[in-house]
């Protein structure tokens, strides 16, 4: 009977305590005020819960394998310059921007395995995350992984409209394995993915993602009759 109760109640980010308790100690006095209020606060207090859920996902493993470092929408598949201060060359890569609104998970999970070259926060705006213009505008965070076979990937994580907190706990120089979690972007944000050109990409626009699990590109040198198995991570 617990296990079943467990399958029920989801794992909960640690970022999302003090929330979830903002909200039911609101729920309280929005009932000390009326019933109407009350269920009100009920609803966006399960709201809460659901948006800080961290589920287990099954990643697949294989070399040279990009998993996706977020669930959403696989809104944008274009060419741009990676954020500057990543110090990679200027030349254009291939961007993977991926959506996530308020009902999405929002814990980030690292795309490739290799190692963190680089970590820079970045202050800026906070404009809707669809908009082309938020991968320069907005507050990020940018990581720079460079993969075994020395490729170099960058991951970017974009505050939003709503959100106003970026968690990042990758360090520089930090070892990474694909799929696993970095951090948590709180309340609509974006991700981005740039890749060399020689990545194959395996998603198209308008697609959603599942973070941990879907494979959104292979990287040049990867042999695609290699076994993929799968983890949990």
């Amino acid at each position: 009977m617990f296990e079943s109760f467990k399958d029920w109640v989801p794992t909960i980010h640690k970022e999302g305590y003090v929330f979830i308790l903002c909200f039911v100690l609101a729920t309280f006095v929005l009932f000390a005020m009326s019933n109407t209020f009350g269920w009100i606060g009920v609803i966006l207090t399960i709201w809460c819960i659901y948006f800080f859920r961290d589920p287990e996902r099954i990643t697949p493993v294989a070399k040279g394998l990009v998993i996706s470092p977020a669930d959403g929408l696989i809104q944008r598949i274009t060419r741009a310059a990676p954020p500057k201060e990543l110090d990679m060359a200027e030349k254009e890569m291939t961007r993977i921007s991926i959506f996530l609104n308020v009902f999405d998970v929002h814990v980030n999970r690292i795309a490739v395995d290799g190692v963190i070259e680089k970590a820079h926060y970045h202050p800026g705006k906070f404009l809707n995350a669809s908009l082309d213009k938020a991968s320069e505008d907005n507050e990020r965070q940018s990581l720079l992984i460079k993969t075994p076979d020395n490729q170099n990937v960058a991951l970017v994580q974009i505050a939003g409209l709503i959100a106003r907190r970026i968690v990042c706990n990758a360090k520089e120089n930090e070892q990474v394995l694909a799929g696993r979690r970095f951090g948590i972007i709180r309340f609509g944000s974006r991700v981005d993915i740039y890749l060399p050109d020689t990545a194959k990409i395996l998603v198209k626009e308008g697609q959603t993602a599942i973070g941990g699990e879907t494979i959104v590109a292979m990287l040049s040198g990867t042999n695609e009759k290699e076994e993929i198995t799968w983890e949990s991570r």
